[in-house]
């Protein structure tokens, strides 16, 4: 992996990743001048037990864009309003200029409930400067490409003393909001671990304090060794819908061996963690022929500095689809309680992805 360091007139850094050498000629342009003036802050959910963002400059970002402008289209123009520069590289990565989180953040309002700087770091992924293709569509030595980025972009966030929780993710399609079409995630760097990471943190060390094994390592030699509910199984990496899915279509994809972090995986483990998610990503834009709205969410260890023998480093999917291909729309129950209801059976649900047929590059 190749990696050119740019900074944007307003400020912002810039970060190109290729899998070939790049010329050192490349002009990082921004949609303005300006430096960001945000200065979002956070306040402490007393019942929750959780902290809550408050961004209100978010309200500015750019919403459904005409065709005609395209943000994150390059350009060679100096004068164009666009994050993107003119260049031969595969990814890229920058500061949002609408961050929910940032190291400038500072002095938070006083108030009844604890309060204090929205600190941390918000980026956005441009996949591929193909502004038609998808995740699924790249090959696969670029989806692994795009793997080492969030791994590279872990550690170099994870680093920062502000940093405890590293979490990349991609919302795809408008049915689940998004704006911008070019094939994109995001990465949010926390100041804490984020409530259902650190839930899942809590139940893999109760689980690795009483039997002295990883409890996704254990769910995984599971789920191989029943094999219904398996969409790939290669020598380093699977995908399965879990037995305990919350979400119809719900995915997981994870390496066989339970590293803690994107970090901690060998360059083999990474390629087949791409094969994996290609694999599932086919099967979903296959299963109707249209494409397949979903949130995926990487979850890893914090990087709070400590060693965490009992984290393991997966993505999970989360569809926006009912089974007849209506959208699901989270109910009373689920947003009010947090209890999840699904109206099908994992296994049905995979069986339905297993039937799509998907060649792999």
């Amino acid at each position: 992996m190749h990696h050119l360091r740019l900074i944007k007139p307003d400020g912002r850094e810039l970060s190109l990743y290729a899998r070939h050498e790049m010329t050192m000629d490349m002009v990082a342009p921004s949609p303005s001048a300006e430096p960001m003036n945000g200065n979002p802050h956070m306040r402490w959910h007393p019942l929750r037990g959780e902290w809550v963002a408050y961004a209100s400059h978010r309200q500015n970002r750019t919403f459904l864009p005409p065709p005609e402008y395209n943000p994150l289209a390059p350009t060679s123009d100096p004068a164009a309003p666009t994050e993107m520069p003119v260049g031969d590289y595969d990814v890229a990565v920058f500061e949002n200029r609408f961050p929910t989180m940032t190291p400038l953040a500072h002095d938070a309002p006083e108030l009844t409930v604890p309060t204090q700087p929205g600190t941390g770091a918000c980026e956005v992924v441009v996949f591929s400067q193909d502004p038609h293709g998808t995740l699924g569509t790249l090959p696969v030595d670029h989806i692994a490409l795009i793997i080492d980025v969030w791994a590279d972009r872990t550690a170099q966030l994870g680093a920062r003393s502000d940093i405890e929780y590293v979490m990349p993710f991609e919302n795809r399609g408008t049915e689940v909001g998004v704006t911008l079409h070019h094939p994109h995630g995001q990465i949010y760097a926390f100041p804490f671990v984020p409530p259902l990471p650190a839930r899942e943190l809590s139940q893999q060390q109760a689980h690795w304090d009483a039997k002295g094994t990883g409890l996704l390592a254990d769910h995984i030699a599971a789920e191989r060794s029943q094999g219904v509910r398996m969409l790939y199984e290669g020598e380093h990496a699977v995908a399965f819908v879990p037995i305990c899915a919350r979400y119809i279509y719900e995915v997981w994809v994870a390496p066989i061996r339970p590293a803690a972090s994107l970090c901690d995986l060998t360059e083999a483990e990474r390629l087949d963690l791409a094969r994996a998610l290609k694999t599932v990503l086919l099967k979903y834009d296959g299963l109707w022929n249209r494409p397949f709205p979903y949130l995926m969410i990487l979850h890893q260890a914090p990087t709070d500095g400590q060693a965490h023998p009992e984290a393991h480093v997966h993505l999970q999917f989360y569809s926006a689809f009912r089974s007849e291909g209506r959208l699901k729309y989270l109910a009373g129950c689920e947003m009010g309680a947090g209890t999840f209801t699904n109206d099908s059976i994992p296994e049905e649900k995979a069986a339905e992805l297993q039937a799509v047929a998907v060649t792999l590059d």
